[in-house]
């Protein structure tokens, strides 16, 4: 039995879980399966390592940071990121780490871009939080050539804050909701935008897949504004975390 796996805590919806048991199916990939291992630490992974037929593993909040020093070496992605969510278990008994996040939300946003006619010449981008998710989002925004700025509750001398976002939302096209804000069972909430400045200009991504329509991507529609969810970055990252375990 080829085994695969997700490593965070808590576990009690996994989109990777549904996602390659029905992959598995549809495909016809025998004698494999696809577990949950709740962790609210790391003290059980080495012993992970060791079961019979594991290949790879994917990591979720809040292991991203946690399993690097467990790693044996990192691809480009993750190293610049500073954060692994796929491990491949090599032939050798080494392990290496790797970042789809980074691949799913990069591709998502290409493809998303090229499906617009509205697109602003000049595009800079708002990320709204700035934990895990946000780090693969602005590396690929950096290598795609987008400027961002960081939005959090909190005023540093790296980020605005959501008071200041009045007077410059005119001038940041693309917003990218990276926080959990919205977020299934919390689905009333939205992040604290002033909507009512938005307008058909404006490109909200939110990396939300739960609801698929957020309470931001519905008050950001009323004013006009094109919206996407993160489902799409979810497959993706999925696909490319497969891609690298058969590799």
């Amino acid at each position: 039995m080829t085994r695969y796996g997700l490593i965070g805590f808590p576990l009690t919806h996994s989109f990777s879980q549904r996602y390659f048991t029905e992959k598995f199916a549809r495909e016809g990939i025998l004698d494999t399966r696809y577990d949950l291992f709740d962790m609210p630490d790391l003290s059980a992974l080495p012993s992970l390592f060791d079961l019979s037929g594991l290949r790879g593993l994917n990591v979720t909040i809040p292991h991203k940071q946690a399993v690097l020093p467990y790693m044996h070496r990192l691809d480009a992605a993750a190293e610049k990121i500073g954060a692994v969510n796929v491990i491949k278990l090599e032939s050798d008994g080494s392990r290496t780490g790797y970042n789809s996040d980074y691949y799913g939300f990069r591709q998502s946003l290409t493809d998303w871009l090229t499906t617009l006619n509205r697109v602003p010449a000049t595009l800079q981008a708002l990320v709204l939080g700035t934990g895990g998710a946000s780090k693969a989002v602005t590396v690929a925004l950096a290598d795609m050539g987008i400027p961002y700025k960081f939005v959090s509750r909190t005023k540093t001398d790296d980020t605005l804050t959501y008071n200041e976002l009045d007077t410059l939302i005119a001038d940041f096209h693309l917003l990218i909701n990276a926080s959990p804000v919205g977020t299934f069972p919390h689905s009333n909430e939205a992040p604290a935008l002033p909507y009512p400045q938005l307008t058909d200009r404006h490109l909200l991504y939110d990396l939300v897949y739960n609801p698929a329509e957020t309470q931001g991507m519905k008050l950001a529609k009323e004013r006009g504004a094109a919206v996407y969810n993160g489902l799409r970055m979810l497959e993706l990252q999925a696909e490319k975390a497969w891609e690298i375990w058969q590799e």
